[in-house]
């Protein structure tokens, strides 16, 4: 058996810097798999890479590295069977022809919608109501378009959701909407509708930043399939709209995206533009993408309707790529009847995406009718629930479901499954890692660092949990048809289940504004109809389900600079300051 040290010095010969660290820890670790890396270890690493950490460098690496430890540990004590294959397989279709998608041929009946009289009250419409007067021609594109860029340009600084406003380019589309609508051309429901792309999406002519510095000036070079298809449907791109940094969280190189509902909080992430912009009226909808969590935390703080598709429903080619076995595209949006219009333009197979596939979907879903009538419906439930959650059962029993209790399947392995996340963004990033442009990358260096420290024996190890996830989620819903409010956020992440959150309610806040009461329903992998139908019978039936937010006196206080509590050392400057000009105002005087 090699010796630690010669082990160290032979990973020292396969690169310099802090990838040689990296693997000198990884040995240290492997060397003594049941004690914690210490302080003597890292200095022994540091030693083999010429390389010298600060004390709160150390401090950071050793917390790390050891959280991971203890993770990996858990998950060592999984029992596995040896014929159960890890959550994902080869696929040889990547030039592989498929056949189109059914897409409903969704009617407008544009008589049912009358123009409203202000453009505030036009901006904050659903967008089959912006349909109907488009189709009707009481409305154009162009003039939608220019409500929404007036409303961009006035809330998008307040907000920090606005990275890239394109306002030539969706005027000129526009013009051309409409001129289809006048020569008799109708595309279809989306015809003329203004839309905003979460800035992970790639639209050749605009710029993509992935929401760090480091690429704020980057061009896109592609079109993203699922922008191809909505300019297909006729939509209209006004603005790439804010993430938080390589989409973790609200913080993006302009600052925190904010909540519409009070501007001296966050969005929540990493979709943050895409649901701070639908709520304020910024755009007709949005896209946005959730690995774990980030269409459906945003829309639940933000009170937007956010759906997350089954895993492979919707195309990720063209997006920037976070973790390949978990990353999903989706619509945000103003009502689950929203959702499914943007779903029912943007799903099916990609040859440029090898993990979608076709799956019939049809809007609306005629496994709901009449839509409000529920009865037969099996929803599954935690015992544990807030007392407003409870009104949602309630409501849901009122409707004719039968309310079923439900667990959770237990595993010991369910947040060490997140390193999945770490491993795969590792490769993708890694060579922005290794040329040091972190710049503004939140807390991700030192997770993509940390998770070079775990074996490809440990990944497969991950990935055969997650399959028995799979299987465990699978059984435990075989009786039900829906899940309401069981906080299977890791849960159906990992195991690709499509859910929808949508606001069913409005608190007060102390501090102002009003905090959105979020309801989540989760449904059967590919039964994405049944699950938006059920939302939308919901949503339908319950009173207060879409406030809008004033914008307006958060706008004053922005703009007076008041909005935000100063730091300390600048209250100190502008005393100083205050101080000065008062000494002069004096000499001048005498």
């Amino acid at each position: 058996m090699i010796d630690r040290r010669r082990l160290l010095v032979s990973l020292s010969a396969l690169a310099v810097g802090t990838p040689t660290i990296h693997r000198a820890i990884v040995a240290i670790a492997a060397q003594k798999p049941d004690s914690p890396v210490t302080r003597d270890d890292l200095k022994q690493a540091q030693w083999i890479g010429e390389y010298d950490f600060t004390d709160d460098e150390q401090d950071s690496i050793l917390q790390t590295v050891n959280t991971q430890l203890n993770r990996l540990a858990k998950l060592r004590e999984t029992p596995i069977p040896e014929l159960q294959s890890p959550a994902f397989h080869f696929s040889p279709h990547q030039t592989m022809e498929f056949a189109a998608p059914a897409v409903s041929n969704i009617a407008v009946s544009y008589a049912a919608t009358p123009l409203p009289e202000s453009d505030q009250q036009i901006a904050f419409l659903n967008v089959h109501q912006l349909a109907e007067l488009i189709q009707g021609k009481q409305l154009t594109s162009r003039r939608l378009t220019e409500i929404y860029l007036a409303r961009l340009k006035k809330y998008g600084p307040l907000l920090r959701c606005v990275i890239s406003l394109l306002e030539e380019s969706a005027l000129s589309r526009a013009d051309a909407m409409d001129a289809e609508i006048a020569a008799g051309k109708y595309r279809g429901v989306l015809h003329g509708i203004p839309w905003g792309a979460k800035d992970l999406i790639d639209v050749e002519g605009t710029k993509t930043s992935w929401g760090i510095p480091h690429y704020q000036d980057r061009d896109s070079e592609t079109t993203a399939t699922v922008a191809r298809k909505l300019d297909e449907a006729g939509c209209v791109l006004v603005a790439k709209l804010s993430l938080g940094a390589l989409a973790q969280g609200d913080q993006w190189f302009g600052g925190k995206t904010r909540n519409p509902w009070n501007p001296q909080t966050g969005s929540s992430g990493s979709s943050a533009g895409s649901a701070s912009a639908v709520v304020a009226g910024l755009v007709g909808f949005a896209l946005g993408s959730e690995t774990l969590g980030s269409i459906t935390s945003p829309s639940k703080v933000c009170g937007a309707t956010g759906f997350r598709p089954t895993f492979g429903r919707v195309s990720r080619h063209g997006c920037m790529p976070l973790s390949w076995t978990m990353d999903k595209i989706g619509p945000i949006c103003r009502s689950v009847n929203d959702c499914a219009l943007v779903f029912n333009a943007i799903h099916g197979a990609d040859k440029l995406d090898s993990s979608t596939a076709n799956y019939p979907f049809q809007w609306p879903s005629p496994k709901i009718t009449p839509l409000k009538n529920l009865k037969g419906i099996r929803v599954g439930f935690s015992g544990k629930l807030p007392v407003e959650k409870r009104k949602t059962l309630l409501a849901l029993k009122e409707m004719g479901c039968e309310l079923v209790p439900f667990k959770l399947p237990n595993s010991k392995a369910l947040y060490a499954m997140t390193s999945i996340i770490d491993i795969e963004a590792a490769s993708v990033f890694d060579q922005l890692l290794r040329d040091r442009h972190t710049d503004g990358w939140n807390s991700w260096p030192e997770s993509l660092r940390a998770a070079q420290y775990i074996s490809a024996v440990d990944y497969l190890r991950l990935q055969r949990c997650r399959a028995q996830l799979m299987d465990a989620m699978d059984k435990s819903m075989e009786n039900i048809d829906v899940l309401v409010n069981v906080r299977d956020v890791f849960h159906t992440n990992f195991t690709g289940h499509p859910s929808i959150v949508l606001p069913a309610g409005y608190r007060d806040r102390k501090s102002g504004g009003k905090r959105p009461i979020p309801t989540t329903f989760t449904g059967h992998l590919h039964d994405d109809e049944r699950l938006l139908g059920i939302a939308q019978a919901y949503q339908q039936t319950i009173q207060d389900s879409v406030r809008n937010p004033d914008l307006d006196p958060w706008l004053e206080q922005f703009e007076a600079g008041t909005l935000d509590p100063r730091p300390k050392d600048d209250k100190a400057k502008v005393g100083q300051a205050k101080d000065e000009q008062a000494k002069s105002a004096t000499q001048n005087r005498k």
